[in-house]
C-alpha cells in the first residue's frame, strides 16, 4: 500500500480541526496503517502476552483523539506525534494499574543500553522510562520530546524535526544528549541536574 502524501494528510486534519466530520472518515483509512505500526512499535517493547492487542491500543488512542477537538493539528508529524505520545499514556498507565496490583506499586530501577531505540524493555522498564522522560522534560522539554517521538513514536530524524520545527541537526544532538543523560537517570535513580 503506498503511503499516502503528507499534503493531504494535513489537508484532511485541518478540515477536521475545523470541523468537517467527513474529514475525519477519509483521514482514517488514510492514517490506519502507521498507527497500527506504532501500536505494533510499543507492543513490541511489553513483555509477551501482554493483554493489549495492537487493534486495541488503536482503538484507545483513537478515542482519545477523536475527543479531542480543541486541537488544532498542524500537519501529520503533529498527528503522529500526539498519537505516539497516546499510546505511551495508555500503554505506562496500564502498566502502573497492573504493577500497583501485583507489586503494591514499587518500581525497580532499571539501566538501558545506549541503543535506546532498540533495546525491548518489559512492562517495568516502561513505567521507568517515563519517568526519566517526565524528570527530563522538567530539564530540557524538547528532549524529552525528541525521545517520545523517536523511541515511543517511531519517526525518524526528518519527521521529528518537522513535528518540533528544528533541524535535523538539533534533532540529532538533542537524541544523543537525552539519551546520555537518560541512561545515566536511570542507572543513578535520578538526576538533580542535566
Amino acid at each position: 500500500m503506498l503511503m499516502p502524501s503528507s499534503h493531504e494528510v494535513t489537508r484532511l486534519l485541518l478540515a477536521w480541526s475545523d470541523g468537517d466530520e467527513t474529514a475525519l472518515d477519509d483521514l482514517v483509512p488514510l492514517v490506519y496503517a502507521e498507527l497500527h505500526r506504532l501500536a505494533r512499535h510499543y507492543l513490541s517493547v511489553e513483555n509477551p502476552g501482554h493483554i493489549l492487542q495492537t487493534t486495541a491500543l488503536i482503538n484507545e488512542a483513537y478515542l482519545k483523539l477523536v475527543d479531542s477537538r480543541q486541537t488544532r493539528w498542524q500537519n501529520r508529524s503533529h498527528f503522529f506525534g500526539i498519537s505516539a505520545r497516546l499510546m505511551r499514556r495508555i500503554l505506562v498507565d496500564l502498566a502502573r494499574e497492573r504493577d500497583s496490583q501485583k507489586r503494591g506499586g514499587g518500581v525497580r530501577p532499571v539501566s538501558i543500553s545506549s541503543g535506546l531505540a532498540v533495546v525491548p524493555a518489559p512492562e517495568e522498564d516502561i513505567v521507568a522510562v517515563d519517568q526519566a522522560l517526565t524528570a527530563l522534560a522538567q530539564v530540557d522539554e524538547r528532549k524529552s520530546r525528541v525521545v517520545e517521538l523517536r523511541f515511543f513514536g517511531g519517526l525518524n530524524e526528518r519527521e521529528t524535526a518537522d513535528a518540533l520545527g528544528v533541524s535535523p541537526e538539533t534533532v540529532r544532538r538533542d537524541w544523543r544528549l537525552a539519551k546520555s543523560w537518560l541512561l545515566r537517570w536511570l542507572s543513578e535513580g535520578s538526576i538533580n541536574e542535566a
